[in-house]
């Protein structure tokens, strides 16, 4: 029976468009009315602080207190140091690890980099935290109703036999493809006034829409949950500013029966910086094996072993680029790259440009390379 596809495209626009209010409720143009009604915590404080013309926070006097403060603080150690008998300094050491009230000394060096990007996702100055179970934006979410493949992968592969495909899919070179994005904190503060647990959903679907011939199917859709103990840095590097540094744990699979069916599991590190108007996300991984019946078995030799994430934010325009690694030479040296552009078009809705070329850009395309590029819309970017 052939689906209704004009209703189905339809409906998975409206739902695109409308998940962004999930975690964002404000108002445009709003009025300390409209703001009053909002029940999102952060997003009725974001929507009185647009309201008032509240100015933007600068991370450069954030940091520069920082630094002051850390130098009384030493200050004030190294005269303790000479003035307290060896059993007293123990004391008080052991006192500090249980946690005492914060002096304003505390509070400047623990708000450092406050209202720097990164800081701006993932609330990690002491006075950017807005408490738990709020929806936040995640990464980019998207409608790319245009999506060319140059080389559709008709026939999914794998060391696996049971997940090798024989039968040609006579792919469409152009689909659609969306993508919708959230976290949520679970967790605030779990080692003293640092260490937040995040827990972040991602899944991204590509849609062979304009294949009416076999109604429009759904070729891949990746579903990707996460959980992430975040830490707050404060360090410079090369001009650069260490925001953060998180562990966690991966889970990306496209929910398929075999011969299609493809997972894996990894241990994320993530170490962010940042720098005016600049984010840098480094994320190496170490995969978690799924035993010897293993959809996948070679897939970080093409995914790779590792990305690094490259944001520049010019005005209301956003840039990235992704790229990503095996960390292997010779024959196994292999990678993807990614650029995305988010433009202004009237309000929040932004235009959206994506280009991959390289292996697994999907799942199920995991050791097949080949070039995309996808015109669209957007509503949330990274920033």
């Amino acid at each position: 029976m052939r689906r209704a596809p004009c209703m189905a495209w339809m409906a998975s626009i409206l739902l695109l468009l409308a998940a962004p209010a999930a975690f964002s409720q404000t108002p445009i143009h709003g009025s300390f009315e409209a703001c009053a009604a909002i029940e999102i915590d952060a997003d009725r404080l974001a929507c009185y602080d647009a309201a008032a013309a509240r100015s933007t926070r600068n991370p450069k006097v954030a940091d520069a207190a920082a630094a002051d403060a850390e130098q009384v603080k030493q200050a004030a150690a190294d005269a303790e140091a000479t003035a307290l008998p060896r059993s007293e300094r123990a004391r008080r050491a052991v006192g500090d690890l249980f946690g005492n009230e914060p002096t304003p000394v505390d509070d400047a060096i623990a708000n450092a980099g406050r209202g720097s990007l990164l800081d701006s996702r993932w609330e990690l100055a002491r006075d950017s935290k807005l408490g738990t179970f709020n929806f936040r934006a995640y990464k980019p979410v998207y409608l790319l109703p245009l999506f060319w493949n140059s080389d559709p992968n008709d026939l999914p592969s794998s060391p696996n036999p049971n997940n090798t495909v024989h039968e040609s899919q006579e792919l469409d070179e152009v689909e659609t493809k969306f993508q919708l994005s959230f976290k949520t904190k679970a967790l605030e503060n779990v080692v003293g006034d640092n260490g937040d647990v995040w827990m972040g959903y991602t899944q991204s679907s590509r849609w062979q829409v304009y294949d009416s011939e076999k109604s429009r199917p759904f070729r891949e859709t990746n579903y990707e949950p996460e959980v992430l103990l975040v830490f707050r840095n404060n360090y410079s590097l090369l001009g650069w500013k260490g925001r953060m540094a998180a562990v966690g744990v991966n889970h990306q699979s496209n929910g398929r029966a075999d011969p299609f069916s493809r997972s894996w599991n990894r241990v994320m590190f993530n170490v962010g910086l940042d720098r005016e108007n600049w984010a840098v996300m480094l994320r190496p991984w170490i995969r978690i094996s799924d035993g010897n019946e293993d959809d996948n078995p070679d897939i970080d030799d093409y995914v790779g072993r590792g990305d690094m994430t490259l944001v520049h934010t010019i005005g209301k325009h956003e840039l990235s680029l992704m790229a990503r690694h095996s960390l292997r030479g010779g024959d196994h040296s292999r990678g993807a790259v990614q650029f995305d552009w988010g433009f202004p078009i009237h309000n929040q809705l932004r235009g959206h440009l994506q280009v991959f070329d390289g292996y697994g850009e999907s799942l199920i395309d995991y050791n097949h390379r080949a070039t995309y590029i996808g015109l669209g819309v957007s509503l949330l970017e990274w920033y």
